[in-house]
């Protein structure tokens, strides 16, 4: 066991639901935990978990260990689908499996790939998670850009993200989902103002913003609440986790410098009723320590 997997982070347990629905108050924003979290978790014992947590969801991560895209079979997602509705967990679909395409390369191919064929498989895959989606009762699937492979101008790689882009979002719309967009650190739309970029390039009103708190805190200039009320009529996801400003590092809450309790305050005051998807990729190894500190600090946040 490695330094890091010997800390507990301490935190009350927030009282757990049973039967279906929410147990809090109607104000009070839906908390997701990310399956990326719980790497380390039979899919069905992570569905336990962040129910006796507390939680109103969770965010699935199809991904190897975890209803793999590409193998999983309609047993499996209608089991998984079952599991949920006992235990009165929403659900939304977040994209970012990190080998499950090319086990050599993370987050390869991506719909930036000059290689028409490269692009279509990431589409396929995107699609697959949107299907497997469909069928556990999700409305919501978030993706993002990647990294060019290439050297090529911004023109050329907006142009081909943004017909990408229009892609996903028909067939979302087909599949009755959203497609939402998140901007993600050191991919090629990594700011909110690159995604006003290509939500003007796309043109296309089904394509929404899935916006991770954490990455606007930690890669641009601007109050993190300010920019929730601004780009609030095209949120159709959230994150949330604890960062530092220029790192890139998703942290617990409490070891990181964002201010939480204006991001809440903001989301409530927009009338978001999304979820609010907990992402802790890096703190499998902890899960349920801090997956149990992170609804208590959310719900003492928001008292």
């Amino acid at each position: 066991m490695g330094p890091e997997e010997s800390g507990v982070v301490t935190g009350s347990a927030y009282p757990a639901k049973s039967g279906t629905g929410s147990a809090y108050d109607a104000h009070m924003l839906r908390l997701a935990y990310n399956t990326n979290g719980l790497a380390h978790h039979r899919l069905d014992d992570a569905i336990d978990l962040v129910a006796d947590l507390g939680y109103d969801g969770i965010a699935l991560t199809p991904d190897v260990p975890h209803l793999d895209p590409m193998r999983a079979t309609p047993t499996e997602i209608g089991m998984v689908a079952a599991h949920l509705a006992r235990r009165g967990l929403d659900v939304c679909i977040q994209t970012g499996a990190r080998f499950v395409l090319d086990p050599r390369r993370k987050h390869q191919p991506t719909l930036l790939d000059p290689d028409p064929a490269a692009r279509d498989r990431r589409l396929t895959f995107l699609t697959r998670c949107m299907e497997i989606g469909r069928d556990l009762g999700a409305e919501v699937l978030a993706f993002w850009s990647g990294s060019p492979l290439a050297t090529e101008s911004t023109e050329v790689l907006d142009a081909r993200l943004a017909r990408e882009c229009v892609r996903v979002a028909e067939r979302a719309a087909e599949r009755g989902m959203i497609a939402a967009f998140e901007p993600e650190p050191g991919m090629h739309v990594e700011t909110l103002a690159h995604w006003s970029r290509l939500r003007e390039a796309a043109g296309h009103p089904a394509l929404r913003l899935a916006l991770d708190v954490g990455h606007v805190h930690c890669n641009q200039e601007g109050d993190p609440a300010e920019l929730i009320a601004a780009h609030a009529s095209e949120l159709a996801d959230v994150q949330v986790e604890d960062m530092r400003e220029g790192e890139h590092l998703h942290l617990p809450f409490g070891e990181g410098t964002l201010d939480i309790g204006p991001v809440l305050a903001a989301l409530d005051g927009a009338g978001y009723d999304g979820l609010v998807g907990v992402e802790l990729s890096r703190d499998s190894h902890r899960a349920p320590d801090v997956a149990r500190a992170a609804i208590a600090h959310l719900r003492g946040a928001q008292s």
